[in-house]
């Protein structure tokens, strides 16, 4: 029987988009075209010391002992499927979207198995056609590293896993009409990689526009509250909500930090700001939040 063990490994998956439309129109050719893009893929893979796991239909997947190297292995998989394609006419091209994960697998034999495959399928599916999508684990390893820029995409939510898998695409060419879904369908061709773009994150546009709409409305209230003073700010029962509000928003959006921990730093903070606002002499606060607080280091220390 073969040995089950476990490894710290990176996961290069990929797929073709279209690949049942490609099979339906020229199933010969498709197939024929399928070979060579599998064949460049795996000479690629292996000079960078990745190593090809498995293919199936129209997928593979890769792992490699470097993420360095797993990243950099895509990039120039993605370069060359580029020129393959140029020559081939818009509706007949094969377009391949990568995904990249960093994660704990499953070893038997030759297969790998676990959540770690599993997220980088799902960042497969949510590239856009001839792109790339790579988890925070990866990006934390090669942001300074690999001569590519980065677009933050946010939370993706996959099967099994609680929490939503922040992941970035990576940025080749020009990407203003690239932005990686599941629902995306077209098959524009890539551009080649920027050789010199700088790694960077791109803050969600939403975000900036609702903590925008959230500034106005508090000056607003502050306004209004003190044009009509009475003697009493009660302004800042609402300007606290809103400022929860955002607190939301930020933490729906962040990866920095583990998201149930955080929000429930703000529910803390957001009790505290109620007491003080409320103040009568007593910070009866200190009890639920250090309820809280008891919550948040149990869940820190149980974090795998």
């Amino acid at each position: 029987m073969s040995e089950t063990r476990r490894k710290l490994t990176t996961i290069f998956c990929a797929d073709v988009q279209d690949y049942t439309r490609l099979m339906g129109a020229d199933e010969e050719g498709t197939l024929a075209s399928l070979k060579r893009c599998r064949e460049s893929m795996g000479r690629l893979i292996e000079s960078h010391g990745g190593r090809v796991v498995n293919t199936w239909g129209d997928g593979l997947i890769a792992d490699f002992p470097s993420v360095v190297e797993a990243v950099r292995a895509a990039v120039d998989t993605q370069n060359e499927l580029a020129g393959f394609n140029a020559r081939r006419p818009a509706d007949g091209r094969m377009l391949f979207r990568i995904g990249i994960n960093l994660g704990d697998v499953i070893v038997e034999g030759d297969d790998i198995y676990g959540d770690g495959v599993n997220i980088a399928a799902r960042l497969q599916t949510s590239a856009a056609a001839g792109g790339i999508v790579i988890s925070s684990t990866v990006y934390d390893q090669v942001r300074n590293k690999v001569a590519v820029g980065f677009e933050f995409l946010g939370p993706l939510m996959v099967k099994n896993v609680d929490e939503g898998v922040p992941s970035y695409a990576v940025k080749i060419g020009d990407t203003r009409d690239e932005t990686p879904s599941a629902e995306r369908s077209g098959s524009a061709r890539p551009q080649p990689v920027m050789a010199a773009a700088k790694a960077e994150t791109t803050p969600a546009p939403g975000g900036r526009r609702l903590y925008g709409v959230l500034g106005v409305i508090a000056a607003a209230l502050i306004g209004i509250n003190l044009l009509s003073w009475q003697g009493v700010f009660w302004a800042r029962f609402p300007v606290l909500a809103l400022a929860v509000v955002a607190a939301l928003a930020w933490n729906r959006d962040q990866a920095r930090f583990n998201r149930k921990i955080t929000l429930l730093a703000i529910l803390a903070l957001g009790l505290a700001g109620i007491n003080l606002s409320t103040w009568t002499g007593q910070f009866w606060a200190i009890w639920p939040i250090l309820g809280i607080a008891a919550v948040m280091g149990l869940r820190w220390s149980m974090r795998r």
